[in-house]
């Protein structure tokens, strides 16, 4: 199974924003200065989407390409695929996800649920509620 990661999608206010930077074109590039350690094993994995305290939607990566002002790009696939919403804590960079971690996709036609506030998330973790 391929190893997944999560960004930050800080430049989009919305989805929609962000589906319109990902779908134009053969392929969405972005930026990173350092090539992620395990890099090999995301080649096919997902760049997770996180907005407002929760993943909300996923890119297939197709693979890392070293820019020549030394940072790298990561190409992604053209396709922004819902999730079901998931609490995560914001970070700078980006953050390894496992398959078991990372949240199942939205079917067709299925609308995303509101993802549980942080803290709320965050205390009922501590109970082993969630």
């Amino acid at each position: 199974m391929p190893l997944h990661m999560t960004k930050i999608a800080y430049t989009s206010k919305s989805i929609g924003e962000l589906r319109a930077w990902v779908e134009t074109g053969e392929e969405a590039h972005m930026r990173t200065r350092y090539r992620p350690t395990r890099h090999e094993e995301m080649i096919g994995g997902s760049l997770y989407w996180i907005m407002d305290h929760a993943i909300v939607a996923r890119t297939e990566i197709l693979g890392f390409e070293q820019r020549p002002d030394t940072h790298w790009t990561i190409r992604l696939k053209p396709q922004l695929v819902l999730v079901d919403p998931k609490h995560k804590r914001a970070h700078q960079g980006w953050r390894y996800l496992t398959e078991r971690q990372a949240p199942r996709d939205l079917e067709e036609g299925e609308e995303a649920g509101d993802a549980i506030p942080g803290r709320l998330a965050g205390r009922l973790t501590r109970l082993g509620l969630i």
